[in-house]
């Protein structure tokens, strides 16, 4: 590559910074398999917190309702 053809030390570290960064994006792409397992625990997630919410919301409307007259 280029250290190949330039052959100085800066061309070798250039060279080694390009490969550590493909390394890196590497490593970040997940595959197709892993975001639908990512979306589907996110999804799970998300509809724990929907019914969560209703029920503390729920629970708040009820505490702030004007007490029943007898």
């Amino acid at each position: 590559m280029l250290s190949g053809v330039l052959r100085s030390k800066i061309a070798v570290n250039v060279n080694i910074e390009i490969i550590r960064a493909f390394v890196r994006m590497r490593r970040l792409m997940a595959t197709p398999g892993e975001l639908v397992e990512q979306i589907n625990r996110l999804t799970e997630t998300v509809q724990l917190h929907d019914g969560q919410i209703a029920i503390i919301s729920r629970i708040l409307r009820q505490m702030m309702a004007p007490p029943e007259l007898p």
